[in-house]
């Protein structure tokens, strides 16, 4: 729950940006696609920071490391509150989105070691539940109050839920070793692995295809299917229902798959639900039952995905964890970015949903190919045993 917390702060912080992005659009006397900037320096701030302070907190206890990160995280979202230009509040999201992916990828395996056995999946799923639910509740709520009071209210509330998250992480969590049981440079010889980049690529690629669709769902609920305007917020939280259903699948599913044919399962139906919202999004009731369903598949891929990276990195979990999340934000930006290439060039809104189903079915290929990358070097060690023998 102490992770949790954390979630629901980190997850509140990224995306209700997007909410209240006119209003600090117009306080700060800029355009909205210049405010548009300040997402893209979260997720430059995640790319950047989760290897980073995963190397550097390694030498401590994660619990301190963890505290470490949210009073990182719980300065610089404060501080982005008193920002008063364009550049004092794109160089402070910069900074506030560094503690992010080092705080799910220490979280990932604190909750992994911490819970009963055969749990772990659960309990990642339980960490990651609290970025669900803040679609569901943080974001709807700092995006009314960025409205109707002052847009910096929205990140000051994400201060308090860093301190509160500190006081958790203090007095709920046992104390656990060295977040790296490895050591830095054990753990920069992760980077040799390929099956790393292999599961990095599918991260990036695959969970694009989720972005490609979050990323165009406000008009294509009032533009394809004829929604007004008001209706997208009711839209955004059934989409953020349908993740909190989906992470809490993820971690079902795990008990009838493998996590990397888990992904693949996830991957594969995404795939397919996509390209039927294309069909389908016309339709005024059908587009809102379409934005529940993919909400849930599209967040089966949580848990499952983090899982495969946690077994690639044997030794180095934290670094390896860290650099899915830094993988899941390079998606973020590329989804968005690849989706509405073709929006650009005339083909209508729906036309990211067919984007989104290729990268979701591009992450299958590349899910397969992890499999083959594991089962060759099961091959080449059992040579190496029979040689030995």
């Amino acid at each position: 729950m102490a992770l949790a917390f954390g979630g629901f702060g980190i997850g509140m912080t990224e995306f209700v940006i997007m909410g209240i992005l006119p209003d600090v659009a117009n306080a700060l006397n800029i355009t909205i696609p210049e405010a548009g900037h300040f997402i893209s320096a979260y997720a430059l701030g995640v790319v950047v920071g989760a290897p980073l302070f995963s190397a550097i907190g390694g030498r401590w206890s994660s619990n301190i490391v963890l505290i470490m990160l949210m009073a990182w995280f719980t300065v610089f979202n404060a501080a982005s509150a008193l920002a008063d230009s364009y550049t004092s509040l794109l160089i402070l999201r910069f900074l506030a989105g560094m503690p992010h992916g080092a705080f799910f990828g220490i979280g990932a395996v604190v909750a992994g070691k911490v819970s009963a056995p055969g749990k772990s999946a659960k309990a990642i799923a339980i960490m990651f539940g609290g970025l669900t639910i803040a679609n569901v509740i943080g974001v709807p709520i700092g995006t009314y109050l960025g409205h109707e009071f002052h847009w910096s209210i929205a990140f000051l509330i994400t201060g308090v839920i860093g301190i509160a998250t500190m006081l958790a992480v203090k007095f709920w969590m046992p104390v656990m070793p060295k977040a790296s049981t490895a050591g830095f440079a054990e753990d920069l010889k992760l980077f040799k692995n390929p099956e790393l980049w292999s599961v990095i690529l599918l991260t990036t690629v695959g969970t694009g295809g989720l972005f490609a669709w979050y990323s165009y769902i406000a008009p294509v609920i009032t533009e394809v299917a004829g929604h007004p305007e008001y209706v997208v917020s009711y839209a955004m939280t059934l989409a953020g229902i349908g993740m909190v259903i989906g992470n809490i699948l993820g971690a079902k599913i795990l008990k009838y798959f493998s996590p990397i044919h888990a992904v693949i399962v996830s991957f594969t139906t995404m795939a397919v639900l996509l390209v039927a919202n294309v069909f389908l999004a016309s339709n005024p009731v059908m587009v809102l039952v379409m934005t529940l369903i993919v909400g849930i598949v599209a967040f089966t891929i949580g848990t499952p995905i983090q899982m495969v990276m946690i077994n690639t990195a044997k030794g180095s979990e934290v670094l390896g964890s860290s650099l899915n999340q830094s993988a899941f934000n390079v998606a973020n930006a590329s989804g968005a970015y690849f989706g509405g290439l073709p929006i650009a060039m005339g083909f209508g809104f729906t036309s990211a949903n067919v984007v989104g189903a290729i990268m979701a079915g591009m992450g299958v290929f590349l899910a397969f190919g992890v499999i083959y990358i594991r089962n060759q070097r099961e091959v080449q060690h059992q040579v190496r045993r029979e040689v030995m023998a």
